[in-house]
């Protein structure tokens, strides 16, 4: 589970598994694109998102609405998919675009600054961009994975 800020996490699925983690990191809420576990005390929400494919808008909306709304209720959020690298990166992206209103590119660069393994896959950054009417092109955003971020 890696801190991407102070109200927000990015991890993966087995990290959701585990009430002890998630206490001790003071997770209020958590987005799950991987699997739906639920945590007593702790509100969930499930997104059925895969891996590797365009992210239809709806699914998109339906979490930014959830991670809002949490965030809003002053809740530290855990955004979680199954080796919380690629999915769980998109959404944290999205959520710092949404709540932080940084452009996607620096979003980027703020999670991989703190999680060196994040990594969106490029159908992935692409339905970001289109749904955010940011022109960055793919080229530019695989220049800034090899330059570290």
């Amino acid at each position: 589970m890696r801190l991407i800020r102070p109200w927000l996490y990015v991890g993966k699925l087995t990290e959701t598994q585990n009430p002890g983690w998630l206490w001790a990191r003071g997770i209020g809420a958590m987005l799950q694109l991987a699997g739906a576990v639920p945590q007593p005390g702790i509100e969930s929400l499930y997104v059925d998102v895969e891996d590797g494919e365009s992210l239809p808008p709806d699914a998109l909306q339906q979490g930014m609405d959830f991670v809002r709304a949490q965030h809003a209720l002053g809740k530290i959020v855990l955004i979680a998919c199954g080796a919380g690298i690629s999915r769980s990166a998109t959404f944290a992206i999205a959520a710092l675009k949404e709540i932080e209103d940084l452009p996607l590119l620096d979003a980027w660069r703020l999670v991989k600054a703190n999680h060196p393994d994040a990594l969106p896959h490029p159908a992935l950054w692409e339905s970001l961009c289109h749904y955010y009417d940011e022109d960055i092109p793919l080229t530019a955003f695989l220049a800034a994975i090899r330059a570290g971020g």
